[in-house]
Order: C-alpha cells, then sequence, then structure tokens
C-alpha cells in the first residue's frame, strides 16, 4: 500500500514540478535563486532609481575618493561618481552580455548540434571538424579578434562571445540527439509520416533540454568573466559605461588608497559567477533521473 501511494504520489507531478520540488530542497541552488533575483531586480529598477547623466557617469570632484559610508555605500571613484549606482547599473551590461551571447548561441549550436548529431556523415564531420577548430583557440582571443575589426561596442562584444557559446553548446546537443535518435518513438514518428524537420523539432530537442540548461546556466557564468577580462583590457564596453570589468581596470590605479574601487566589482562578479554555477550544480541534480529522492 505504501509503494503504491507513493507511485501515485509521483505519478500526480509533472516533470516540471517534480524537478522544482527537487531543486528547493538544494540549498545552494536556494541562494543561487534568490540572488538572481534580486540582482536581476536591481538592475531593472536601476534604469528607474539612478538617472544615467548625473547618478552614474556625472563628475563630483569635490566627493572623490570618498570611502564606504552612510551617503555613498559603496564610496566613491577618482572623479566623485558614486560607485553603489555604478555597480548596481553596471549589472544590467554583465547580465545583458552574458544571457544575450548564450542565447544567440544556444540558437545556432541547437541547429548545428542537431543537424550535425541526427544526419551524422559527411555533415557530422563538417561540422563538428569546424567546430573543433574554433573550439581549440582560446575564447578571449576569438572575442579579441572580433571586437578588434569590429570595433569596441556592447553588441559586438556580445556577438564575439558567442561563437564560444554555439561551439561549445552544439558538442552538448550533438552528443544529446545522437543517443536518442535511434529510439524507438523516433522511429514511430516516422512511420507516422512526419517530415524530419518536425521530429527534430517537437521529439529530439525537448529530449535534449536536461543538459543544455544545466550548461546554459554555467556558461553565462563564463561568459560574464569573459566579458569583464575584455572591458579590463580596454576592448569591451566602451567607457563611460559602468560594466564591471571596467570598473575593475578604473580602480586598479587606487588600490593602495582606494581598494574599494577593486574589491566591490569584483566580489559582484565573482557572487554572480558563484550563483550561476550553484544553480546550475542543482539543476543538474534536479534534472538527473538517477538522484530521485
Amino acid at each position: 500500500m505504501a509503494e503504491e501511494s507513493l507511485k501515485k504520489k509521483y505519478k500526480s507531478r509533472s516533470m516540471a514540478q517534480e524537478t522544482w520540488r527537487r531543486l528547493l530542497q538544494n540549498k545552494g541552488a536556494i541562494f543561487a535563486m534568490i540572488f538572481m533575483v534580486v540582482l536581476v531586480g536591481a538592475a531593472i529598477a536601476s534604469g528607474f532609481i539612478f538617472d544615467y547623466e548625473t547618478d552614474v557617469i556625472g563628475q563630483n570632484m569635490a566627493e572623490k575618493l570618498m570611502a564606504p559610508c552612510a551617503q555613498h555605500w559603496f564610496g566613491t571613484d577618482e572623479y566623485g561618481r558614486d560607485l553603489f549606482a555604478r555597480v548596481i547599473y553596471g549589472a544590467r551590461y554583465s547580465l545583458i552580455i552574458g544571457c544575450g551571447s548564450v542565447m544567440i548561441g544556444l540558437v545556432v549550436g541547437t541547429i548545428l548540434g542537431s543537424l550535425a548529431g541526427f544526419y551524422g556523415g559527411i555533415m557530422d564531420s563538417l561540422l563538428m571538424r569546424a567546430n573543433d577548430i574554433l573550439y581549440s583557440i582560446p575564447n578571449i582571443m576569438i572575442a579579441v579578434v572580433i571586437v578588434s575589426v569590429l570595433g569596441t561596442s556592447t553588441f559586438n562584444l556580445l556577438l564575439a562571445l558567442c561563437v564560444s557559446c554555439a561551439t561549445s553548446l552544439s558538442r552538448i546537443v550533438r552528443a544529446s540527439v545522437m543517443t536518442i535518435r535511434d529510439q524507438e518513438y523516433i522511429e514511430a514518428a516516422y512511420a507516422m509520416g512526419l517530415p524530419t524537420w518536425k521530429i527534430i523539432i517537437k521529439h529530439i530537442i525537448p529530449n535534449c533540454l536536461s543538459p543544455i540548461i544545466v550548461q546554459v546556466t554555467l556558461l553565462i557564468g563564463t561568459t560574464i568573466i569573459s566579458a569583464s577580462s575584455l572591458s579590463f583590457l580596454g576592448i569591451g564596453v566602451p567607457a563611460p559605461a559602468p560594466e564591471w570589468g571596467a570598473l575593475l581596470s578604473a580602480g586598479r590605479g587606487h588600490i593602495r588608497d582606494a581598494s574599494y574601487m577593486c574589491i566591490i566589482p569584483g566580489l559582484a562578479i565573482m557572487l554572480t559567477v558563484l550563483a550561476l554555477n550553484l544553480l546550475g550544480d542543482g539543476l543538474r541534480d534536479a534534472l538527473d533521473p538517477k538522484l530521485k529522492k
């Protein structure tokens, strides 16, 4: 009786409900979700709370290099700009670049990985060998070349970083598709006369979502670090935009007398990437059928 009631309990839940239940059992994932909700909410609200021209990039030399205090929670920089406003507003750039480049890479990688994994043969060889060539080049180097050719802008940086995302995701999608394409329900779909494109979209890709979702959360964190690194080098988001890497670069000249200018943006990057990694680990455990509780 106990086993039957347990089976009925699990059958009454959808896959999404069961995944959510198991995700909430992970303390690290809960912390990550709370942090990301607060960060995204603050980034959205920053456009209404702060005036970009006066609060974010406006200079006030009378208050330059002020340590964190009640008036300026994170202190001020060498131009008297409030660091709290700049860090919160800068979250917009980091999140947009991180999420945007991963989403573009997801679309491209899913298409290429699905075609390579489903058809195999020459198409698989051509697509994967080209993918291996790009994958063997460091992400930062590819981004540096693309940004140098196209010019420094937020959009060009986003496009440059999506290349590395597409190469990573296409390999994962290909591996997932290859394990699914010979299943019986795929053969049944062919027997029903469904076209190949519909089988891929309706039956194969939805069954590859678990590893893709996990990889996407991890890639967003990696992309934020890459974007910050490029901005730190001066070829990312152009000044005076308060992107976190640019804030770190501006603060390194005052690391002795105003170390908070480096510590606070660095903590913002670290905590965001940590939260995304914890969320990715939580999703991996929640979506793994072998770890059902």
